[in-house]
């Protein structure tokens, strides 16, 4: 499916369906897209966001001949701790038959994506990345993250972006997306805490992504995201990774 996430192309949603572990996850944007699916009678929603394997949707990328760069799991988490992992084995047979596409695969649950991976090899065509919205919940899934083996690309989603993660050791990590919260409940993001990141990102050669301010300005003021915009500094920032051939 056609995505309006800004830094993938398409999505693909093998699972549907998560549960709450994180400050990060509390105005859950897939919760909330869920349930309005689930009102529609959208096909896969039927039990709104309740964790649900999609079986069917396995072979999808499959049918997609365009190299096409998929995030995979926007509406659920790969590495929940109630999906089996020869569920995940066959999310990745398809990723490994599909090489002509990349694969985005961002977890919360990081401890997991390191422990599949011990007896598991990475395919090429996979980026691997975790969320890190504050520093206790956060920064340790850099860690694990930095553990797993031979990774094209590792990259950090940080939205929403909660306080000063602080100098952090970036060391191994490709690519540092960050964002504010959107919707009615948001949480501010300080301008400075951005800018840290984007400093620190210039000073280790990591590719920075600058998504969006969401629903607080860099002004601090409310308004739609659309109003806040994507510029920091008065900058556009949308790097991506340089994938080594």
């Amino acid at each position: 499916m056609a995505s309006k996430i800004e830094w993938t192309e398409e999505t693909w949603n093998p699972i549907t369906g998560c549960t709450k572990i994180s400050s990060g996850c509390k105005h859950c944007y897939a919760e909330i897209m869920a349930r309005r699916l689930q009102a529609m009678g959208m096909k896969g929603y039927e039990d709104g966001f309740k964790l649900t394997l999609q079986p069917q949707r396995l072979l999808e990328p499959l049918q997609n001949k365009k190299p096409t760069m998929y995030f995979v799991n926007s509406m659920s988490d790969l590495f929940h701790e109630k999906v089996p992992f020869d569920f995940i084995d066959s999310v990745f047979d398809t990723i490994k038959k599909s090489h002509w596409h990349k694969f985005q695969v961002l977890t919360k649950r990081a401890n997991i994506m390191a422990e599949y991976f011990k007896s598991r090899e990475v395919p090429e065509n996979v980026w691997l990345g975790v969320t890190v919205e504050n520093k206790k919940e956060g920064l340790p899934r850099i860690d694990f993250l930095k553990s797993i083996q031979n990774v094209t690309i590792k990259f950090l989603s940080v939205e929403p972006l909660l306080e000063d993660l602080g100098q952090v050791d970036f060391s191994g990590i490709d690519w540092i997306i960050v964002g504010g919260e959107s919707g009615l409940q948001a949480r501010p993001m300080k301008k400075e805490w951005a800018i840290n990141i984007r400093n620190q990102c210039e000073e280790q050669d990591i590719a920075f992504y600058f998504k969006q301010w969401g629903t607080w300005g860099e002004d601090m003021k409310k308004r739609s995201k659309k109003e806040n915009g994507h510029l920091l500094d008065n900058e556009t920032y949308r790097e991506m990774p340089k994938v080594v051939a």
